[in-house]
């Protein structure tokens, strides 16, 4: 792989991780554990590895922004995650800043693309 293939992947995952905290807020508005958040960010084309995601819940949760409830009704334990009501004002909060920063860029790169 050239460095400048090497670049590109490192730009595209620098973007995806800046997303990662948005993409799994949004899935919490209903209760989850986390291989079904794997798999439905899988879903709608955001992967994200297990390894990734659970010290990521365990951060939201210690900020506050996430409870979580072990459930024992199934086969085996599962600890699911839902959005407290600090995480559902930051998800709205972080939807705004997201709506403005895609706006900002998408005008950035349409002017982009008329100088081309």
């Amino acid at each position: 792989m050239s460095d400048y293939d090497k670049n590109y992947e490192s730009a595209v995952m620098e973007l995806r991780r800046g997303t990662l905290v948005l993409s799994v807020l949004s899935q919490l508005k209903t209760p989850a554990y986390g291989y079904s958040l794997v798999q439905q960010l899988a879903a709608k084309d955001m992967a994200i590895d297990q390894s990734t995601l659970y010290p990521l819940l365990r951060r939201l949760e210690k900020q506050e922004l996430l409870n979580s409830d072990w459930s024992v009704e199934e086969s085996r334990p599962r600890k699911y995650y839902v959005l407290s009501d600090k995480g559902r004002e930051f998800l709205t909060r972080l939807s705004v800043e997201w709506e403005n920063t895609v706006n900002t860029m998408d005008n950035q790169l349409k002017n982009l693309q008329e100088g081309l």
